[in-house]
C-alpha cells in the first residue's frame, strides 16, 4: 500500500507541475508591446517586440493579435531558434502590408526562420500589391526581386492553419529549406491579373502537407521549385490562376532532384493551365521523378494534362533539348473540359525523353472550334490504361 501511495503522489506531483509550467507559459499580447491594431500605425516593430518575447520565453509561447488592423511595415523578420513550441496567432484580425513597395529592402514580409514547432493560426495577412502588379516587369526582364507575404525558411514541424493571404506582391507563400510542414485550410485570394503571384511557392523541402486549401491567384496556384520531395497535395481548389506546376526547373546550376509529389482529389476551374510539368530548354542537368496526378476535375482549363520541356516564358531562349530527367509519372483519373484543343499535351525532351509516363482513365472534352479535344506526344510512349479520351498519342510520338 506504501508504494502504490507513493506512485499516486508522483503522478499527482508531476501533472501539477505539468500544469504550473502550462500556466507560466508565455503568451505575449502584441499590444502591450505598443501595437495599436487602428489601420494606421506602424506595429511592425511591436509585433517583432512580441515575438522576441514569446520566443525566449517558457514554452509553449505565443504571440497574439486582438481583433483589429494592423499595419505592419517591413522587416518582419521572426527570428528562432525559440526556447520550445510556438504559436503567431491572429484570428480575428487583419495584418496589411504598406502598398509602396519602396519600403521593402528584403524578398519578404512576414519571415520565419530556423524554428522549430511553430504554429500559424488565423488571420488575414493583406500585401497590398496593387501598385506592385501594374509595374511589373518580371516578364520581360526574366528576374524578380519582389517580397513575398509569408516566408518560412529552415522551419521545422511547422503547422499553418486558418491563414488567408490576399494581394499578395509577389509569392503568397514562400517555404524554402524547410522539414514537415503542414498547411490547412489556407485562403489564398488574389485577382486573376495579379502578376507573379503564386499562392504557395516549396522548395528544396522535405515532407509538406497541403489540405482543405482555397487558392485564387495571377500565377501558379502551387508551384514546387528544385528540391521538392515527399510532397502532399490534396482537396485543393484552383482557380483562376495558372495551375499547379512542378517546376520551371533546370534553370539554374546545381539544383537538388525533385522526388515524390502526389496531388489528388483536386479542383481547377477557368486556369490557364492544369497540372503540368516545366523545364527550360538547354539549361542545367536535372531529375524530376515519382510524380503523381490523381482524380482530378478541370472545368474550362486550357491544357489540363501537360509536360513542356519548352518552356521559355521570355526571350532569348537557351538552344538544345532539356536536361531535365522527367521519369515515374502517372495521370489518372482527370476528368471535365478543357478550353483549348490540345488538352493533353507530353512535350518530353528529345535528349533525355520521359520514362514510365502513365495515362489512365482520362475524360476531357473540348466543344470549341476545330473541336473534338485532342493530344499531343513527343519524346515519350505513355502507358495508357483504361478508358483515354482523348486518346493520348494515338500516332504515336513525334
Amino acid at each position: 500500500m506504501g508504494k502504490e501511495r507513493w506512485s499516486q503522489r508522483a503522478v499527482c506531483c508531476l501533472l501539477l507541475m505539468a500544469l504550473m509550467a502550462r500556466n507560466h507559459a508565455a503568451v505575449v499580447d502584441v499590444k502591450t508591446k505598443g501595437a495599436k491594431g487602428d489601420g494606421k500605425t506602424n506595429d511592425g516593430p511591436a509585433i517583432v517586440d512580441a515575438w522576441k518575447a514569446a520566443c525566449a520565453g517558457p514554452p509553449p509561447s505565443s504571440v497574439l493579435f486582438p481583433p483589429g488592423i494592423y499595419m505592419a511595415f517591413p522587416p518582419i523578420d521572426l527570428m528562432g531558434p525559440c526556447k520550445g513550441p510556438i504559436e503567431f496567432k491572429a484570428t480575428g484580425a487583419t495584418i496589411k502590408a504598406p502598398p509602396e513597395l519602396a519600403k521593402f529592402k528584403t524578398d519578404a514580409w512576414i519571415w520565419f526562420t530556423k524554428v522549430d514547432s511553430l504554429t500559424m493560426t488565423g488571420g488575414t495577412y493583406d500585401g497590398q500589391g496593387q501598385e506592385t502588379w501594374k509595374n511589373n516587369k518580371c516578364s520581360t526582364s526574366g528576374t524578380c526581386s519582389l517580397p513575398s507575404t509569408i516566408k518560412l525558411s529552415f522551419v521545422k514541424n511547422a503547422l499553418v492553419k486558418d491563414v488567408t493571404s490576399a494581394n499578395a506582391k509577389f509569392f503568397h507563400m514562400f517555404i524554402v529549406d524547410c522539414e514537415n510542414t503542414r498547411l490547412d485550410h489556407v485562403t489564398i485570394d488574389a485577382p486573376g491579373n495579379s502578376v507573379n503571384t503564386d499562392g504557395i511557392h516549396v522548395g528544396r523541402v522535405s515532407g509538406v502537407n497541403i489540405t482543405d486549401t482555397n487558392i485564387k491567384t495571377g500565377d501558379d496556384c502551387i508551384s514546387f521549385g528544385d528540391g521538392s520531395k515527399n510532397v502532399h497535395v490534396e482537396r485543393v481548389t484552383c482557380g483562376p490562376g495558372h495551375g499547379i506546376s512542378i517546376g520551371s526547373l533546370g534553370r539554374y546550376p546545381n539544383e537538388a532532384p525533385v522526388a515524390g509529389i502526389w496531388i489528388k482529389n483536386c479542383t481547377f476551374t477557368g486556369t490557364l493551365n492544369g497540372v503540368r510539368i516545366k523545364t527550360w530548354p538547354g539549361g542545367t542537368p536535372g531529375t524530376a521523378s515519382d510524380m503523381h496526378f490523381d482524380d482530378i476535375i478541370m472545368t474550362n482549363v486550357g491544357t489540363p494534362i501537360l509536360i513542356d520541356q519548352l518552356y521559355c516564358p521570355y526571350s532569348p531562349c537557351q538552344k538544345g533539348p532539356s536536361k531535365v530527367k522527367i521519369s515515374n509519372v502517372s495521370f489518372r483519373k482527370i476528368r471535365g473540359s478543357s478550353s483549348t484543343k490540345i488538352a493533353i499535351r507530353l512535350a518530353c525532351s528529345p535528349g533525355l525523353p520521359c520514362d514510365n509516363v502513365e495515362v489512365a482513365d482520362i475524360n476531357l472534352t473540348f466543344k470549341g472550334p476545330g473541336g473534338p479535344a485532342t493530344s499531343e506526344c513527343s519524346s515519350v510512349k505513355p502507358k495508357v490504361v483504361g478508358q483515354v479520351v482523348p486518346p493520348a498519342c494515338p500516332g504515336g510520338p513525334k
